[in-house]
């Protein structure tokens, strides 16, 4: 059996991995990719002190690419249409089946990941203000 730090130490694998590799994903799908990435490195960095040398620079990136999705009108604007599409999409996916990968697991992705945008949109308006 685990005890209890090699338990602790398998959920912050499991976990941090996890974001790590959907945030990598999303650096070419729609989706806040580099905010993943950084809290898989923290959550990872917690357990292996090795990883905590990529934090920085990774947050410092991160964080810049959120303050420029608010810095005009235009990227706002546009940063609110994209979620608005992705949650458009993902009903329309879970709604029409015969699409290419239809149904509502492909749709709810595409759900959380449009409210997942929007969130992350909220609270890059609400640092830069």
């Amino acid at each position: 059996m685990l005890k209890g730090g090699a338990v602790r130490r398998a959920t912050a694998l499991v976990t941090g991995g996890a974001l790590l590799l959907t945030g990598v994903a999303l650096l070419v799908l729609p989706g806040p990719g580099l905010l993943l990435v950084l809290a898989g490195l923290l959550v990872l960095s917690r357990e292996f002190p090795g990883v905590r040398r990529y934090v920085d620079p990774v947050r410092d990136r991160a964080l810049r690419a959120a303050d420029d999705s608010v810095s005009s009108p235009l990227r706002l604007a546009a940063s609110v249409l994209a979620g608005a599409g992705l949650l458009a999409a993902g009903v329309t996916w879970g709604l029409r089946p015969r699409l290419p990968f239809g149904g509502w697991a492909t749709g709810s992705g595409l759900i959380l990941s449009g409210l997942v945008l929007l969130g992350l949109l909220l609270w890059s308006l609400d640092r830069a203000r």
